[in-house]
């Protein structure tokens, strides 16, 4: 418990940072909520609690600076799976093709705030991550980890968007979910969807990080 304890004064800043920001979402939604009586975006709130657990992992891990091997990459697989849910949040812009005509501008705002929001859970859990590893790995893997994990989350979101796999259909329905994995290496023409989702949302998100470690640093 002390460590816990100890994080939350020395994060501070980050914890209100996220919070602040969680809270106008859900502060919005409920607005929404009472004009309109009406449950339609809802789900936002789901969303964007499966975007705080990959924070959630990643901040016991710089808690428990001493956790043992298997439990540290044991918690580094699990925070992978829930990754992608973080960014995904931005897909759901979709849904304003869907609100009603007096709505859309206002529901444009309030699922941008809950994109904005799980991309600020990305960034922040992505970097904790690299500060609980870069001392124990070598610079190259460290390298290869920032150019793989923007990649694979695209890659997740388009498994998440346009398969409707969910994060924990890899213990319910892991060979179906195996199997939509490996098709587009194996004919890659086929899977056009694929490849410019994972392409398009990978440099996205890793240039979105460059940038937020800029941000952090001159600040």
């Amino acid at each position: 418990m002390k460590p816990i304890k100890i994080y939350i004064f020395q994060h501070f800043e980050t914890l209100f940072t996220l919070l602040f920001a969680t809270v106008t979402c859900i502060f919005f939604l409920a607005v929404r909520l009472k004009l309109t009586q009406s449950f339609f975006l809802i789900f936002l709130v789901w969303n964007l609690f499966l975007a705080a657990i990959p924070y959630f992992i990643s901040s016991y891990l710089v808690a428990k600076e001493n956790a043992s091997w298997i439990i540290r990459n044991g918690l580094l697989v699990v925070w992978l799976l829930f990754l992608p849910n973080a960014p995904y949040i931005v897909t759901d812009l979709i849904h304003v093709t869907h609100a009603e005509a007096s709505y859309k501008l206002f529901d444009a705002i309030i699922i941008s705030l809950f994109a904005l929001s799980g991309l600020l859970f990305y960034c922040i859990s992505l970097n904790q991550i690299l500060s609980v590893y870069t001392q124990k790995c070598k610079k190259w893997k460290m390298t290869f980890f920032k150019w793989a994990i923007p990649f694979l989350c695209a890659f997740g979101i388009y498994l998440g968007r346009f398969l409707r796999w969910n994060s924990w259909d890899i213990l319910q329905n892991p060979f179906n979910l195996l199997e939509d994995i490996i098709a587009p290496f194996i004919a890659p023409v086929n899977h056009p969807v694929a490849w410019i989702t994972t392409l398009g949302f990978g440099f996205g998100l890793y240039g979105l990080f460059k940038m937020f470690r800029k941000f952090q640093k001159e600040n």
